[in-house]
């Protein structure tokens, strides 16, 4: 696990808190916990945690 690779992850929680606070919003009519909660813990779970985990850089070769 490199800096990146933390980083990602973080970024990925972050999203996750995020998402679930605006799913907590309003009533459920409300466009926020209907169309941009569930895009952004779609994301984060999907693409920016996984990202995260399998991200290997560049090697230096020596």
């Amino acid at each position: 696990m490199d800096k990146k690779n933390i980083i990602l992850i973080a970024l990925g929680v972050l999203l996750l808190v995020i998402g679930f606070f605006c799913l907590a919003q309003g009533p459920a009519d409300n466009p926020v916990s209907l169309t941009v909660a569930p895009l952004i813990l779609v994301l984060a779970y999907v693409v920016v945690i996984p990202l995260g985990i399998l991200f290997s850089g560049k090697k230096k070769q020596k």
